[in-house]
């Protein structure tokens, strides 16, 4: 993407706090009043993203640049938790959560031993325990 087609993307944005309250504008247009929160991140040599908010978020004392600017919707996990775990084959699982040397006999020790596997998996460990 050439700078003026990536420039045309940006909104001009100026954060001002004083206290715990900020002022935000956007583009010219005060959005103080409508706005519970924002997150602003900035890495060097990239463009600052500012993620507008209805619920609280981190603030920085004053930025008057430009930044892309998002409405934030909150994180749901269950449509990622259904994906992984559609991926899943069961057989393997079992056995991987068989083989596990943390797995108790007590009560619910090998559905625990199941959702200790799913979280290694999701983690990215391939291994089927722990001290492997």
């Amino acid at each position: 993407m050439d700078s003026d087609a990536q420039h045309l993307e940006l909104k001009r944005v100026r954060i001002v706090t004083e206290g715990a309250r900020a002022f935000l504008e956007i583009d010219g247009v005060d959005y103080s009043t409508v706005v519970a929160g924002y997150t602003m991140h900035h890495q060097a040599g990239q463009v600052p993203e500012l993620v507008v908010q209805y619920t609280s978020a981190s603030v920085v004392p004053e930025f008057d640049g430009y930044a892309r600017v998002a409405v934030g919707v909150p994180y749901e996990p269950g449509p990622a938790a259904a994906h992984f775990l559609s991926a899943m084959d069961p057989g393997l699982l079992e056995k991987a959560a068989l083989a596990r040397s943390d797995m108790s006999g007590g009560p619910h020790g090998y559905t625990a031993a199941v959702l200790a596997q799913l979280q290694q998996w999701a983690c990215g460990e391939l291994e089927s325990s722990p001290e492997n």
